[in-house]
């Protein structure tokens, strides 16, 4: 039965190939395999179980299907010789193809170059904010380098992963070194974890959000669910004592009463201390309770916003319009003004009782 085999190749770019052989290649054995028009080598990544895994859910996995393309061969050490005099090259490649890029005034930056082992496609990766309209450079290059010309936009955060590089916390890029997937990294994450957003604590080296930022997102989300929200007003046994501060890690709460008094509580012992339901969960294993009616400075009513008597149900179909009076006393509610204040003060807008206008 044929093998499933992960290939890695310059920059991070893996891909999977089918391997016929009686038994699967030993891990990063090189190999030839096939490539576009043509052949590469590549070094194997992954086999067996976790090459089947990774094929179905990382980003450059084939999903359902099986890979059509097939590795042909391990490698020679005559092979290995030619592929490492090829990486010597792309250097030169990239520093020529940027002369023609200034030369045809074009706004994008050629990160690396990769000649395919048999030479017969030469591929540049580059970054440019806007489309670019590069199909006369392409000629220019196919001039010079006498070869299959290929150009592949990427994103900043990829080109960290082909360039690779050491990050602030003193080890290689994740995205390089393990990561399988970029995955979307948002504000939000670090509002979550209430750390700064500061652009400059918070970003990587591509100047994008940093991938780390994910890692423990999840144990936030799930570890704030045992917490009343910050700015919330609780009734406990002291009574009415607005929400502070929540330190997740020692599991304490951080009050302040009406009166200015603050403390600190354990989220369990709060739990007790409730007048009413709960407005969080008790339990990291439980759904969160039912809130009670909340009292927030936000949502305080004014006073001329309180209507005293209530109003008598209104039957269903009935209209709610007033009828008008029979005694020739006008109606409670008054004239109904279009705008806040009338037109007092305007031009042609005089106010009843006022005197007219000479």
């Amino acid at each position: 039965m044929p093998h499933l085999i992960e290939v890695a190749f310059k920059g991070n770019r893996r891909e999977f190939f089918i391997w016929d052989g009686d038994e699967p290649p030993r891990m990063h054995a090189p190999v030839i395999v096939e490539a576009d028009r043509g052949e590469d080598l590549g070094r194997v990544n992954s086999i067996g179980e976790l090459a089947e895994r990774r094929c179905g859910g990382c980003a450059h996995g084939c999903g359902t299907e099986r890979p059509t393309r097939k590795a042909i061969r391990a490698a020679t050490a005559d092979d290995e010789r030619r592929a490492a005099e090829l990486r010597v090259q792309d250097e030169e490649a990239r520093r020529k193809a940027m002369e023609k890029v200034r030369a045809h005034t074009l706004v994008m930056k050629v990160s690396d170059a990769e000649w395919q082992w048999d030479r017969r496609k030469l591929t540049f990766y580059f970054t440019a904010e806007k489309r670019v309209d590069f199909r006369s450079l392409v000629r220019d290059l196919a001039a010079v380098f006498r070869t299959r010309i290929e150009l592949k936009q990427i994103g900043v955060r990829d080109e960290a992963k082909r360039l690779t590089g050491v990050g602030r916390c003193g080890r290689e890029y994740c995205s390089a070194s393990w990561l399988p997937d970029l995955r979307p990294v948002n504000l939000q994450i670090a509002k979550d974890q209430r750390l700064s957003l500061n652009p400059s604590q918070i970003s990587g080296a591509c100047g994008r959000l940093m991938c780390c930022l994910r890692y423990e997102h999840d144990f936030y989300v799930q570890a704030r669910k045992r917490f009343p929200k910050e700015g919330r007003i609780l009734v406990t046994v002291r009574g009415e004592e607005k929400v502070i501060a929540n330190d997740i890690f020692r599991e304490r709460v951080t009050l302040r009463s009406s009166e200015g008094d603050i403390r600190v509580v354990p989220v369990a012992e709060l739990g007790r201390e409730l007048r009413q339901p709960a407005p969080f969960a008790l339990d990291v294993d439980d759904e969160p309770v039912a809130t009670a009616t909340e009292i927030n400075d936000d949502e305080v009513p004014d006073e001329a916003d309180v209507v005293s008597p209530a109003r008598a149900p209104v039957a269903e179909g009935a209209s709610t319009r007033e009828a008008p009076r029979t005694d020739g006393q006008p109606r409670s509610g008054g004239r109904r003004r279009g705008r806040r204040g009338g037109r007092r003060g305007r031009p042609g807008g005089d106010t009843p009782g006022s005197p007219p206008k000479d």
